[in-house]
């Protein structure tokens, strides 16, 4: 039985930078040809002209609330599917709503890859319990299952009496859905004496799996293997048998970029995970998430030799209303793009003295008073308030991704 769902899996890294590379630049040219949402944003660009990793960075980003207000004006997708009619066979709502297209493609969010590095293999019976009603998380797993040649058992969420005999009944080898509800699920079937042993192995996504409920589970004879995929673009990451990180998907290019600007980051810096679908049917380009995580440095021991990602590690939309004006991102980075001096920096937020005061913290080689003024000018000027500003030695600031840190408390 072989480790790998395909060979793309371990291609050489040189290689699968060309090739991505490549890639990306025919989804372009595709995506110019396809959908009225690129063919606008999209009109000065040349396809040809993307050749290098630089290039990719210096397209425009779409992030997820741009994409929710473009849809109210161009329903249902914004103009930014490809496909319609015949070939499309479904429209998912999401929360905000926002509306995601499926189409006949198969395995349209790749999520075969994930199954089958945590184990799952053609003949095995799944209990899918992820939602089926109205958003594709259900959709998702069971597309995926299908490449491998997996039966899925249907099962959504909620009815834990009904899911417990189920399990019993039909004596499935593994569990898709959240771990939180597989522990529901397996204290309803110990407290009906139901004989659920049959489960082996599971994917969970959607919420943390600390160690001590993997080994809950894991005691019990039930591996489980995290997984990291959104609505819109599908499968992202996924967990493999090295436990170390998240493997990226093979159907995507992935960058992290500073929050609120679409710099790339060196790998280990916590930023905004950025990616662009390959999927023809719904080419997002440059899809701002607006999850935070880091690349992790090296290659995974299970001889996959794409990049990995340390996992979700939280939101980067950190926009805060101070003193009545709302401070976002994107103007903390233009602070910093003005300052070259400063190396890395985040604006903390603190309640003082019964008012909003805000300090800009900057990671500098330079000590100097007439610095600290610009400084102040800039964000007197971007963001309209006054702030202090601290100069501290590099390399103190966290590793988290937070350019704006609010810390207010009341009471």
């Amino acid at each position: 039985m072989t480790d790998y769902y395909d060979a793309l899996e371990t291609r050489d890294p040189d290689q699968r930078e060309r090739d991505l590379i490549f890639q990306v630049a025919a989804q372009v040219a595709h995506a110019k040809s396809t959908t009225p949402a690129y063919a606008e944003r999209f009109a000065d660009l040349d396809a040809a002209d993307i050749a290098s990793a630089a290039a990719i960075t210096r397209m425009p980003l779409t992030r997820k609330t741009e994409l929710l207000e473009l849809q109210r004006n161009s329903l249902p997708f914004g103009g930014f599917s490809a496909v319609s009619g015949a070939n499309l066979a479904y429209i998912f709502a999401s929360p905000g709503p926002i509306y995601e297209p499926g189409t006949r493609r198969p395995d349209f969010w790749r999520f075969a890859r994930t199954l089958f590095a945590a184990g799952f293999r053609q003949g095995d019976i799944i209990q899918n319990c992820f939602s089926y009603h109205l958003t594709p998380a259900g959709a998702m797993v069971e597309s995926g299952a299908h490449a491998i040649g997996c039966s899925v058992i249907p099962a959504g969420v909620g009815q834990t009496e009904l899911q417990a005999q189920t399990m019993r009944d039909l004596q499935p080898c593994g569990y898709v859905g959240t771990p939180s509800f597989l522990k529901i699920i397996l204290e309803k079937a110990d407290e009906m004496q139901f004989d659920v042993a049959s489960l082996s192995r599971g994917l969970v996504s959607g919420e943390a799996l600390p160690p001590p409920l993997r080994e809950g589970f894991l005691a019990r004879g039930i591996d489980l293997y995290q997984c990291y995929a959104t609505a819109d673009l599908g499968l992202i990451a996924y967990e493999t048998a090295a436990r170390e990180g998240l493997v990226i998907d093979e159907g995507i290019y992935l960058e992290i970029v500073r929050p609120g600007s679409s710099d790339t980051l060196p790998d280990g810096e916590v930023g905004e995970v950025v990616v662009t679908s390959l999927n023809p049917d719904y080419p997002l380009i440059r899809f701002a998430t607006g999850d935070l995580s880091a690349i992790l440095p090296g290659r995974s021991p299970c001889g996959r030799t794409n990049r990995r990602i340390k996992g979700w590690m939280g939101r980067a939309d950190q926009t805060a209303k101070v003193r009545g004006m709302f401070i976002h991102p994107e103007q903390v980075n233009r602070v910093i793009k003005r300052h070259p001096e400063i190396l890395r920096a985040r604006l903390v937020v603190e309640w003082i003295d019964q008012q909003d005061n805000m300090r800009f913290k900057c990671e500098t080689e330079q000590r100097d008073a007439a610095m600290v003024e610009k400084i102040i000018e800039s964000i007197r000027d971007i963001c309209k308030l006054r702030s202090e500003v601290e100069l501290v030695a590099v390399g103190s600031l966290p590793n988290d991704g937070k350019v704006i840190d609010d810390i207010r408390k009341y009471d």
